[in-house]
């Protein structure tokens, strides 16, 4: 069934339950109040500390928002696009933007202007919302992408002259829902992949692959209506988006929240009594840290109700989960596993009864069937053997957009070619090794970073870890391995080299580069990033000299 229909099921049986909460620790108050004191104001609307709004409320304001666009020609099909940071707004417009049989089209808060301007030409959006963080990106683009485009502005600042104002507008419309058609076989919205080689490819779902997401996160985790779901990744994400929609199809209560600081983390889950809380691996690090040094203190906080804490997005190192378990003894754990184009996590997933298989992404998840396939896309390995891993689900994508050519290079018929190396052992659990594209060939041996990363996470100095290749005159390439410490630590190369002779030698790293490892918005590492930053020509002594 289309998604929509959730929303509409939850606003007509549970009218008053609280949908969402937007918890935002950049507003600063003349008084620090605990975020309980603070209660709904429907005026402007991005400048209080705690927000909320019922089921009714979002379901009457995404009715708003649709009749809103529909007395702007918006016609079933039509792209409307979605450039906001999380905030209470964020998914009463993307339900709007659905219930008029349009197709919402999410943008990345960190795109450039010439990303943006790129993405809403791919895309074909004919309208865009976008909030005050992006009025300077927008306005570089503005005399070009508003001339046959409407503007939207949606914020509590002064509208920009380039733009219509959304509170001002959306107000004057009907919360009744609008008489339009929408089944599951309708295009529904259009995702970016990270655009790791270049501008991003769009990518295309139907209202069957939102639907089905939902049904895998609730059938992954159990959620209820009692569960509160933490969701802090930002709401562009497949990954962020999929994970919420287990509480829109569980009628539970969600929290956004602005900020990735541990103790803002901790106290959410306190204050708002959350019980399933998706991370990212640095700030499960970071609030690991924190506890390791003492700065934050557990009995500080009530922690009792948190059930559930599980990630996904890049490989987890198994020292993590370890020591995420010292501090929450007997709290399930999962593993999940999936890209934009199987329309995010839950595809592959470790499954919190297995968490003696932690290292492993895990088996298929609800719904979908995998396997590993040779280099033709279509032969299956040996179990044991690595190839690339290959989906097959309700929720693969449609195709990339007004890009045939790329859509033929992943798609075998139904299955999906995911770009990742993996390994399946004898219980059926699969294992990443690595992307395709990262692959290292040194001296004619093939090195997957993920394996050299798994290793080195596994030193008590060492924070977070990238393995890139580097070239080499002799060998072709070679594993270098940028190392972030941990605060306060003192490590030497000699040390990791040291540590890395348990590892088989054609494995371990030729360079050792002390530095910060940057990840994007989702968690990943930056490759394409570090292998300009250290280029081979560089380095000098396995030092950076930029």
């Amino acid at each position: 069934m289309p998604i929509t229909k959730l929303l509409e099921r939850n606003a007509a049986l549970y009218p008053n339950d609280i949908a969402l909460v937007e918890l935002n620790p950049d507003i600063q108050e003349k008084r620090r109040r605990t975020w309980r004191e603070y209660s709904l104001v429907e005026t402007n609307p991005l400048c209080h500390y705690r927000r909320e709004i019922s089921w009714n409320v979002f379901n009457e304001k995404a009715n708003r928002v649709a009749n809103l666009l529909l007395s702007r020609g918006v016609k079933k099909g039509d792209k409307v696009g979605i450039l906001l940071m999380n905030c209470l707004e964020w998914l009463p417009i993307y339900f709007g933007i659905l219930k008029t049989g349009g197709v919402a089209v999410p943008l990345n808060f960190r795109y450039t202007a010439e990303e943006i301007r790129y993405c809403v030409e791919l895309a074909d959006v004919n309208i865009l919302f976008f909030g005050p963080e992006f009025i300077g990106r927008v306005e570089e683009i503005a005399d070009d992408i508003g001339k046959t485009r409407i503007l939207f502005f949606v914020g509590n600042t002064f509208c920009p002259t380039f733009a219509e104002d959304y509170d001002r507008q959306v107000s004057n419309y009907s919360s009744v829902l609008p008489d339009i058609e929408i089944c599951e076989d309708d295009d529904a919205a259009i995702y970016f992949s990270s655009g790791t080689t270049g501008f991003p490819k769009a990518i295309l779902h139907a209202h069957r692959a939102l639907s089905h997401a939902a049904a895998v996160e609730q059938k992954h985790h159990g959620q209820t209506r009692d569960d509160v779901f933490l969701c802090i990744p930002p709401l562009y994400h497949t990954g962020a988006k999929m994970h919420w929609m287990g509480s829109l199809i569980s009628a539970g209560k969600a929290v956004l929240l602005r900020g990735v600081k541990p103790e803002t983390i901790l106290e959410a889950i306190s204050n708002e009594r959350c019980t399933i809380v998706w991370l990212l691996v640095p700030w499960a690090q970071d609030i690991l840290e924190k506890l390791d040094n003492g700065s934050l203190k557990l009995e500080n906080y009530h922690v009792r109700q948190f059930r559930l804490m599980h990630i996904g997005a890049q490989p987890v190192p198994q020292s993590l989960v370890k020591r995420w378990q010292k501090y929450f003894p007997g709290q399930a754990y999962d593993t999940n596993y999936g890209l934009s184009e199987s329309i995010g996590p839950g595809a592959v997933h470790l499954g919190v009864e297995n968490i003696r298989k932690v290292g492993a992404i895990g088996v298929p998840g609800y719904g979908w069937e995998a396997k590993i396939v040779k280099e033709d896309g279509v032969t299956e390995v040996n179990r044991g053997e690595v190839g690339e891993l290959a989906l097959k689900g309700p929720g693969i994508m449609r195709c990339y957009y007004h890009n045939p050519e790329a859509t033929a290079e992943v798609m075998r018929g139904e299955w999906l070619l995911t770009g990742d190396m993996a390994k399946q052992d004898e219980e059926g659990f699969y294992y990443l090794v690595d992307r395709k594209k990262d692959v290292i060939v040194c001296g004619g041996e093939n090195l997957y970073p993920v394996e050299i990363e798994n290793f080195l996470s596994k030193y008590p100095k060492i924070k977070d870890v990238a393995v890139i290749g580097i070239p080499d005159a002799r060998l072709g390439e070679i594993a270098a391995a940028i190392v972030e410490t941990t605060e306060g630590t003192t490590c030497t190369a000699e040390e990791i080299e040291e540590f890395c002779r348990e590892l088989p030698r054609y494995k371990r790293p030729r360079r050792i580069i002390f530095a910060k490892v940057p990840r994007n918005a989702t968690g990943k590492i930056e490759k394409p990033l570090l292998r300009k930053t250290y280029h081979a020509d560089k380095l000098v002594d396995g030092q950076n000299k930029a």
